[in-house]
């Protein structure tokens, strides 16, 4: 009896230390490591909203929130202003407090916000710090954009911006013009349709998803060689891999407990791979291509220079050059058809509300254009065009 009682005691003194060893090691990864870096950071002299154990801002930010959320809208203001000040009400309040650079935490990471522009163009141009993406970010943004220009850091991303970019030079982009009319016709005719359909003079038209359509059929069509609906199934998986992204609230989220999205991971590894499938499928239907029609065509498309760069560059073996096209084919599906619908949609709302500049347009169009559809040369002869674009960029965006 006295021998199992021994070894109960030391059974609970070891459960004990080692509940301790859990508590200790909690401690320090959620508050005293980033208790230590906000102590760096205000002894020079950046300050910031008292954080709360475990989830540091978090319950302020989502109070801020909901506060604004509770208010009345206010469209014209909401158009008029900065967008940060709608969507994320708590960054503006914090700043009008300590100013225009200052610390915050979401669960155990610790946050520097930062908006003066000329620290920022300072620390864009240092080579001394790691100061590109958020490796918190990257990682989670991994199943969506893979290691690809948009997600990569450091020489990773230098390598992979001298093969990229040059295919997004003004001599090319201007060569893809006539694919891109090719694909905003048929979304003109359907509203077109609706309009007549509705007595002929106006009509509701909700826009967002024929244009995310249109800009999708254009991404495929320009830089990949095939229409919308051929690539249909791809936008499709990397919107569902976006859906699952998002409501994992990983911007918010604490990390030592992501062990509770266990069966999310493998959803989205699922589509991951299933994504990755469908890339590499189109792919070698377009390298089959290019070898059938090598002799008919010099007109070379996305797809098939990122084929011969990866293919020529003697950095890259025969995993890594498969890697390097399907991460930067997800970056180009995903963000490049996305960015555009929303850019699209912000403009056609910003003319809706200023239609003297709108009139100033239409007015520009039908001199430069005539009858005609416009093209590469007449786009850069819309100088009204370019000012209100530049202007509603500075202005709103």
């Amino acid at each position: 009896m006295e021998e199992a009682a021994l070894v109960v005691k030391m059974l609970c003194s070891v459960l004990v230390v080692g509940v301790f060893c859990i508590f200790l090691h909690l401690y320090n990864l959620m508050w005293v490591r980033p208790e230590r870096l906000r102590g760096k950071l205000r002894r020079q002299g950046i300050r910031g909203p008292p954080p709360s154990f475990i989830y540091g801002n978090v319950p302020e930010m989502q109070k801020i929130q909901l506060l604004m959320a509770m208010k009345p809208p206010n469209h014209a203001q909401i158009v008029a202003h900065d967008y940060t000040s709608t969507l994320f009400p708590y960054f503006e309040q914090w700043r009008k407090e300590y100013g225009p650079v200052y610390t915050y935490s979401t669960g155990n990471r610790q946050h520097l916000y930062v908006n003066h522009p000329e620290m920022v163009k300072e620390m864009n141009q240092s080579t001394s710090l790691e100061l590109g993406k958020p490796s918190y970010v990257t990682k989670t943004l991994a199943p969506m954009l893979g290691n690809g220009i948009l997600r990569s850091n450091g020489n990773t991303w230098a390598h992979q911006r001298r093969i990229v970019a040059p295919e997004f030079f003004m001599d090319k982009v201007k060569g893809m013009v006539g694919l891109m009319l090719e694909s905003a016709q048929p979304l003109l005719t359907k509203w077109e349709a609706c309009i007549q359909a509705h007595g002929g003079v106006s009509a509701d038209v909700v826009v967002n998803e024929d244009l995310r359509s249109a800009s999708a059929d254009v991404i495929s069509r320009a830089c990949f060689g095939s229409s919308y609906g051929k690539g249909k199934q791809i936008f499709s998986k990397l919107r569902s891999l976006q859906q699952l992204i998002t409501n994992q609230a990983f911007l918010f989220g604490v990390p030592s407990f992501r062990f509770l999205w266990a069966s999310k991971q493998k959803e989205l590894k699922n589509l991951e791979r299933e994504v990755e499938s469908l890339i590499w499928k189109a792919v070698k239907e377009r390298e089959q291509e290019c070898l059938e029609t090598s002799t008919l065509s010099s007109v070379k498309d996305l797809m098939q220079l990122l084929l011969e760069s990866a293919i020529n560059d003697p950095n890259l073996g025969q995993a890594s050059s498969k890697r390097f096209i399907v991460d930067n084919c997800k970056s180009i599906y995903f963000a490049g058809h996305e960015s555009t619908a929303v850019a699209a949609s912000w403009c056609l709302m910003l003319l809706a509300l200023h239609p003297d500049w709108q009139a100033q347009i239409r007015a520009e169009i039908a001199e430069v254009c005539g009858d005609n559809m416009p093209d590469a040369d007449s786009i850069t002869k819309m100088k009204w065009v370019v000012f209100c674009c530049l202007h509603f960029n500075n202005k709103y965006i």
